[in-house]
């Protein structure tokens, strides 16, 4: 037997799971024999979730006072040790859970390969719990968690320092496992019958039926014989802690005509808690499917309820609103209500819904004729949801996960042309969806987007500020015209107008002037000191004389043609008329600020993802600035700060 015995209390969060516990407590107290690696495993549904947060009770030095370790099997509680790292995967991407995890220790690493290469010289062992990597990345159509195996759990579990726990779905463990040596890695499988905890789904069963837990009192749950019979029956059958779950769940959310002797009207699978559910409300099963099926396509943990009404027929194909009206009583055992924020046009917090776990959805999706198109429905839905196809009053769940939808129906490069997307959309999720497009099929701003995307998710500006670094991007990258529509569609004030852009590597210095004519006039110019060579400059020095610069005459306002300018005519703005200019300038490694001289304040912020080499700002607050990948010109707006790359 498995579960806990009659001499000690079981874990009071998992209710059993002595045996797997035995085996984790070895592993955090390095007992002899024990691996260092340990893979917790099993179906979805099974229950490792939970195990693994009860384990982390047991490991965390001040939560541990709180539980019954006098009263528990000594040898299912690890040693008081400190906590070891725990850098949870959900909706990261392989990159930045090992950033996370470099940030955890201190790690002075400037690539994935210095983070291993420095946890390996660690003097002494390190202890990582790397749970939820199922639910690894911000869009479920992105394969993120077979990445994180790959790319951050396998060399992991390769580094003789690290002594690794993490729970991944089982079809990835043998690409975790292979080629570690013999002794080194344990996979415990909840689905085995070694690890299975018969005794424990039966604790389960009748603690959740029983009133002094949350129970309504029913004839079966008040008569203590009856609940106890039923709840041996529940879990006897159900194989899994999410089955035990549904069969409650729908037992007491439809109790009428339910004979708790019979026991053909308990569950076994998921799948039949779904249609024993429809068939004791006497609806269709089909329907509760149906019901479900948007909850099972979304990004995120849910959707709000407004939304998930509008998918459900489009999903069907015909108006589902009859089933709708008594809907959460039919979908209510497989769902979870939360409540969110608002969106910016309501009110108060707004309800979202979403599935109770994901195996609920991956039965939905499993049982659709073609998730694909089941998906290019929910998008076409969503694109009909956006007011007057204006971004900025979508609803956020919309913005934020269409690309996602997309991606998954096959259509993201076709939504991939709209700048107000770009702008409005939560950068970490459209761009890992991106990222999951090939290059081949991307259009020209897709490819800008994907290139200022490190920029937008590294630094989380808000909208307007990302409306500026994409409008600079457009013109970087030849598309004035979106560029322009930025300006013009999106209806913001943007701190900035990018004038031009000039792709000349290799600038080490800048400076603004201007350029006098015989008539009195003059034309306001850039002057960049480029590398020797660079067409169209002119070299610095006299004939004969070794010089590796040039200088580069340019249009300040515009890309004008100014012909070969001698830099000597060039009239750079004196100390005067710099100090009385409204805007000053400051310049660090990686950022520039623009600030208005009347009160001290900062106008415009710019960051970049390659350094500032040079910058330079005219006394009418045109910025000249260098990078490596070469000069532009913005005119600074005297209003809210912004950032440009």
């Amino acid at each position: 037997m498995t579960g806990s015995t009659q001499d000690y209390a079981p874990h009071p969060h998992i209710g059993g799971r002595d045996a797997a516990l035995r085996a984790l407590s070895a592993w955090r107290g390095s007992a002899p024999g024990a691996p260092r690696v340990v893979v917790l495993t099993g179906g979805s549904g099974s229950g490792r979730s939970r195990l693994l947060t009860g384990f982390l009770m047991l490991c965390d030095p001040e939560y541990r006072k709180r539980l019954p370790l006098d009263e528990m099997d000594p040898s299912t509680v690890p040693p008081d040790l400190p906590a070891p790292a725990v850098p949870t995967a959900e909706g990261l991407t392989a990159a930045q859970l090992l950033w996370l995890l470099a940030d955890h220790y201190e790690l002075d690493a400037g690539s994935t390969e210095d983070v291993f290469a420095e946890l390996a010289a660690l003097a002494e062992p390190v202890t990582v719990v790397v749970p939820d990597v199922d639910r690894a990345g911000p869009v479920r159509a992105t394969g993120e968690p077979a990445r994180v195996v790959r790319e951050v759990l396998a060399p992991l579990a390769a580094t003789g320092t690290v002594r690794l726990l993490t729970e991944v779905p089982r079809p990835l463990v043998a690409e975790l496992t292979s080629g570690l040596p013999s002794g080194t890695v344990r996979v415990i499988d909840l689905d085995e019958p070694e690890w299975a905890d018969p005794e424990g789904l039966v604790l389960h069963a009748q603690a959740a039926l029983n009133p002094e837990f949350g129970a309504p009192e029913l004839p079966f749950t008040v008569d203590p014989a009856v609940r106890l019979a039923l709840g041996a029956a529940i879990g006897r059958r159900a194989g899994s802690p999410l089955v035990v779950q549904l069969a409650v769940n729908g037992i007491l959310m439809a109790p009428e005509g339910f004979d708790p002797a019979d026991e053909r009207h308990l569950p076994t699978s998921v799948g039949e808690a779904l249609d024993l559910h429809a068939g004791r409300l006497g609806a269709d099963p089909q329907t509760l499917r149906l019901l479900l099926a948007p909850l099972a396509l979304a990004e995120s943990d849910g959707m709000p309820v407004g939304l998930w009404a509008r998918l459900v027929s489009a999903v069907a194909g015909r108006d589902m609103s009859q089933a709708l009206a008594d809907g959460m009583l039919l979908a209510g055992p497989f769902v979870q209500p939360r409540e969110e924020e608002a969106a910016d046009t309501e009110e108060g917090p707004r309800m979202s819904l979403g599935l109770l776990h994901p195996a609920v959805g991956d039965e939905i999706r499993a049982g659709l004729p073609s998730v694909r198109a089941a998906q290019t429905q929910v998008a076409m839905a969503l694109l009909e949801a956006v007011p007057e196809q204006d971004w900025s009053k979508a609803d956020p769940y919309v913005r934020d996960h269409i690309a996602g939808h997309t991606l998954e129906a096959g259509l993201l490069p076709q939504l991939l042309t709209d700048p107000g997307l770009f702008v409005h959309a939560d950068p970490v999720p459209l761009r890992a969806a991106v990222e999951a497009v090939p290059a081949s099929e991307l259009g020209a701003p897709a490819r800008t987007y994907l290139r200022t995307a490190p920029v937008l998710t590294r630094t989380q500006p808000p909208t307007l500020l990302r409306a500026a670094l994409l409008e600079t991007a457009f013109v970087e990258d030849g598309l004035p015209e979106y560029a322009d529509a930025i300006h013009q569609r999106l209806g913001l004030e943007l701190p900035w107008r990018t004038l031009w852009s000039l792709p000349v590597p290799g600038i080490s210095a800048v400076t603004v002037g201007s350029l006098p004519h015989p008539d009195g006039t003059a034309t306001p110019v850039a002057v960049l000191v480029v590398p020797a060579g660079t067409p169209g400059a002119r070299p610095v020095g006299g004939p004969g004389e070794d010089s590796r610069a040039a200088v580069l005459v340019h249009g300040l306002v515009g890309p004008g043609d100014l012909g070969d300018v001698d830099p000597a005519l060039i009239v750079r703005p004196s100390e005067e008329q710099r100090a009385a200019a409204p805007l000053g300038l400051s310049r660090g490694a990686d950022y520039l600020r623009v600030w208005a001289r009347a009160d001290q304040e900062v106008v415009a912020a710019l960051i970049s993802d390659t350094p500032f080499t040079a910058a330079d700002l005219s006394p009418d607050g045109i910025l000249l600035l260098a990078t490596e990948r070469g000069a532009k010109a913005l005119r600074i707006r005297a209003a809210d700060p912004g950032i440009a790359s």
